[in-house]
């Protein structure tokens, strides 16, 4: 018989609270649940502030806050979604920095946050009440975790970086090329 720890009921309670904001976040933008835009209105508001297409980049964030968020919650392939989670948290967080630090002045403070959390619960791993556990950590492996976070700071510095690239060119009076 297992017996559980503060440890395993701390995880269990982190994953919870950290990948149902998230994937309630991700609901707002796929579905338009909670208040949301669906993928039009979130669209339509990425294209806006640099992410291009609008479209895409709405379903990228809203499947990695969604997905990211549910798998954290259940501890299922915990590396993977902390930072597929963290990836979005930080895409947002680059629209948010302009306005300073504090979610009150529309800073990234809450992005950061939640960016912090799930890459936290990447490294951590998911505790013993997780579905990582009861599989047998297969998805959950201690390689994937530089693997997880490696490819996703890459991709994710690779698509902020486009989109400051549109920014300055917007704010140059550029005309923005067709595809990028």
């Amino acid at each position: 018989m297992t017996c559980y720890d503060r440890r395993d009921l701390g995880l269990l309670l982190l994953r919870l609270g950290t990948g149902g904001v998230l994937a309630a976040h991700g609901a707002q933008k796929l579905f338009g649940w909670f208040g949301g835009h669906g993928i039009e209105g979130t669209g339509h508001f990425m294209e806006s502030v640099g992410y291009a297409p609008g479209k895409a980049s709405a379903t990228a964030a809203g499947l990695a806050e969604a997905g990211g968020g549910t798998l954290l919650a259940l501890g299922l392939a915990t590396p993977a979604a902390g930072a597929a989670a963290a990836g979005a948290m930080a895409g947002a967080s680059a629209v948010h920095a302009p306005n300073g630090f504090f979610n009150a002045e529309g800073g990234y403070e809450y992005a950061a946050t939640l960016a912090l959390a799930a890459t936290g619960l990447a490294v951590t791993g998911p505790g013993r009440l997780s579905l990582d556990h009861a599989l047998g950590h297969v998805l959950d492996r201690g390689w994937m975790v530089p693997a997880a976070l490696g490819v996703t700071a890459a991709a994710t510095a690779v698509i902020v970086g486009l989109r400051e690239q549109r920014l300055r060119r917007r704010q140059e009076g550029e005309q923005e090329a067709l595809f990028d």
